[in-house]
């Protein structure tokens, strides 16, 4: 092969590679968008004081691997805050799209044995994290 050649190979090839690392996602990490929504599922029970129920949905069905609910002051200042609702896997979960704050998901279990989620308040904020393998989420809310 002749130098030309050679020089045609190498410029193909870092084309190639400018496209795959800008134009594709292979190396970016993978997240998830997560949203949330307050519901009240029941009419008759903020007569009571009870707060509505709060609803977390995912863009994908995902097999989570672990689910942490934190303030977001926590979060900030610490490097391992205290989580308020904390479930592990420990083999395989059931795949979801949406669940709700302290439900229990299939196959996934708390991380501290006997633990339950805390109550929530209202004008606190909070941060939703999420894991599914490689793939990793965040979200910020607030009850009002």
């Amino acid at each position: 092969m002749t130098k030309k050649n050679w020089l045609l190979i190498v410029a193909v090839a870092a084309l190639a590679v400018v496209y795959v690392v800008y134009f594709t996602d292979w190396f970016r990490p993978k997240t998830v968008q997560i949203f949330h929504t307050s519901r009240n599922l029941h009419p008759r029970a903020l007569r009571g004081g009870a707060l509505p129920s709060l609803i977390f949905g995912i863009n994908q069905q995902l097999r989570l691997t672990e689910l942490k609910v934190v303030t977001v002051a926590d979060f900030q200042t610490n490097l391992h805050p205290l989580p308020l609702w904390h479930l592990v896997t420990d083999s395989n979960s059931v795949s979801v799209k949406q669940f709700h704050y302290g439900e229990f998901i299939g196959g996934m279990k708390a991380a501290v044995k006997g633990a339950r989620p805390q109550v929530l308040t209202t004008n606190v904020a909070y941060k939703l994290l999420i894991a599914a393998g490689a793939v990793t989420g965040q979200h910020d809310f607030e009850l009002k």
